[in-house]
């Protein structure tokens, strides 16, 4: 890293680190709260539609996430889990009261909300949560304790990927040559290379951070995949083979979600099971 920096500081034309297929999740670090509360946010405010992402910020890692609805959140629930003490993914989630949401696209938030659950994938053996290691399975949806009205939502598709299909991701990752700081980012996208019935591969530029944004095609709000797995490396222009989950396999997490959205009692919904 330190000799990375060095040829890059003395003018070097591309440095690049070595390539590691890993979860496109970033390190928190120490990350400023936030002063605008949800109370104070404009009604007038002039909104695009990828407003509808939002940065997820959580006790070890920040991610992307995606508005489907006022009142939830789809994202990736590697993002979600607990770290263990060699940084590893555990299958237990972190409490949904650490995680806070970030609104707007720019250098600075300009406001926030927090989250009141979370619902994912589980194992019909254990009861444990599933997909924690990116690929199949790796999807969750927050379930936000108030509407965020006015931003606008990217609603999933029914229809599933298709091979050779275009699709670009959006997120808020940053990698280590970007030249700006973090901010939403519409990333490089590529052609679908092949699917499965959960995840489907495609090249894209991904960084870290950019886990759990949304994949869509170009002009479309409609959400085709999740960000999950990318070969990354330390340039965020140059586009890697990455695995995305399919939204369309997992109908029966939005419905639970829904649900729960609208004060159903837990206990009376059917968990979602693993597809893995």
């Amino acid at each position: 890293m330190v000799g990375g920096l060095a040829c890059l500081l003395a003018g070097c034309a591309s440095v690049r680190s070595t390539v590691h297929f890993v979860p496109a999740a970033s390190e928190r670090g120490s990350a400023k709260e936030l002063s605008v509360p949800p109370s104070r946010l404009d009604p007038d405010r002039y909104f695009v539609p990828e407003d509808a992402v939002v940065r997820l910020v959580g006790p070890q890692m920040t991610c992307t996430g995606t508005l489907v609805d006022e009142d939830l959140v789809l994202t990736a629930v590697h993002c979600l889990v607990k770290r263990g003490p060699h940084a590893e993914f555990t299958r237990e989630l972190v409490a949904a009261g650490d995680l806070r949401i970030e609104l707007g696209g720019d250098y600075l938030p300009w406001g926030y909300v927090g989250v009141a659950s979370i619902v994912s994938l589980t194992s019909p053996e254990d009861g444990k949560v599933c997909g924690e290691r990116g690929g199949a399975d790796d999807l969750a949806i927050l379930v936000l304790p108030r509407k965020v009205v006015g931003v606008g939502v990217m609603t999933p598709r029914e229809a599933p990927p298709v091979v050779h299909e275009l699709l670009e991701p959006i997120g808020f990752g940053r990698c280590t040559l970007s030249g700006d700081g973090i901010r939403r980012q519409e990333r490089e996208g590529g052609r679908v290379d092949w699917l499965t019935a959960e995840s489907f591969q495609m090249s894209a530029s991904i960084c870290p951070g950019d886990s759990g944004g949304p994949v869509h095609a170009h002009g479309s709000p409609e959400v085709v995949g999740v960000v999950s797995l990318s070969a990354m490396d330390a340039d965020d222009k140059t586009t890697n083979v990455s695995r995305m989950v399919r939204v369309d396999a997992y109908r029966g997490l939005f419905d639970r979600a829904r649900h729960l959205a609208d004060n159903a009692p837990s206990s009376e919904l059917p968990p979602v099971a693993c597809a893995r």
